[in-house]
């Protein structure tokens, strides 16, 4: 149980990773080199990523048995907020690969074997508690606004949506509470489990990181956050067939963004010398 460390990390204390400032353009950067990671060796990446369609297609089926049609949209909203979680072994993947080793994709699930798994699970169960907050939310308004039965089809789901006054409402309202739901998975998560990934900093750290990253660069971020859901609808809308291509490539991608984020720890290492040196001398003084 010693290694049971989930606030604080490894070394039990709160050691908060330097944030760089970044730009557009680094975003662009982080997008391509993870396609680039997704080309190198794409069969088993689609592989890994080929639940997500399954899934998908899955609920889509249930839905259509079980007249549960209003939760299709939030379902499908549900993959930008559980996808950092389910993208951890695309993370490990391009760690790999950056360090020049086995990119073979067994390694996909040494994470599981990581230091900093049980960090990892804490945040993991944050991230379900939203989507499962959101799901709740999003029927909710839905009864609210209409009434307790669901639409047998889809096509008079659309019909109440489309054409009438509550519809709108509960597009309108309903967006916004999304969007909601949506900046608190990406201030909570944008880097936090790379970091977890990378070095044993603690849930607690990790999820700070991420909100500090998304304060010291909100725009950035803020369009960060928009390339990852358009990519996420484009993907979902050919039978949610996409989402094996797209969500491994943002992936990647996000390893890439978390490098240009966050400062690495050898690079931290000096500058905490020089510090410490300057605190002693001042002591000494």
């Amino acid at each position: 149980m010693s290694n049971f460390h989930v606030v604080a990390g490894a070394t039990e204390t709160l050691a908060h990773p330097t944030i760089r400032k970044i730009t557009i353009a680094d975003l662009t950067e982080s997008l391509r080199a993870g396609l680039a990671d997704f080309w190198e060796k794409p069969s088993h990446l689609v592989l890994l990523s080929i639940i997500y369609p399954v899934v998908g297609i899955v609920l889509a089926i249930w839905m259509s048995g079980y007249y549960t049609w209003p939760l299709l949209y939030p379902l499908l909203g549900g993959f930008a907020l559980v996808g950092p979680f389910a993208a951890i072994g695309l993370y490990e993947i391009s760690r790999r690969r950056e360090a020049g080793l086995d990119t073979s994709w067994r390694h996909a699930f040494d994470v599981f074997r990581s230091p900093a798994i049980a960090s990892i699970g804490a945040v993991a169960i944050l991230i379900f508690a939203v989507f499962t907050l959101w799901l709740t939310a999003a029927q909710s308004l839905y009864e609210a606004l209409f009434s307790a039965a669901p639409p047998m089809t889809l096509d008079t789901l659309l019909a109440q949506i489309l054409t009438t006054p509550q519809g709108w409402t509960l597009i309108i309202v309903g967006n916004l509470i999304g969007l909601g739901f949506a900046i608190f998975t990406l201030c909570t998560t944008v880097v936090a489990f790379p970091l977890l990934i990378d070095r044993d900093v603690g849930a607690l750290v990790a999820v700070q990181t991420s909100f500090r990253a998304v304060l010291k660069n909100p725009v950035p971020m803020a369009v960060w956050g928009l390339m990852v859901t358009a990519g996420i609808i484009l993907g979902s809308l050919p039978l949610f067939v996409g989402l094996a291509v797209v969500i491994p490539i943002f992936g990647h991608a996000t390893w890439h963004l978390y490098r240009k984020v966050v400062v690495p720890e050898d690079a931290e290492r000096p500058t905490a010398r020089r510090k410490r040196g300057v605190s002693k001398a001042r002591k000494t003084a």
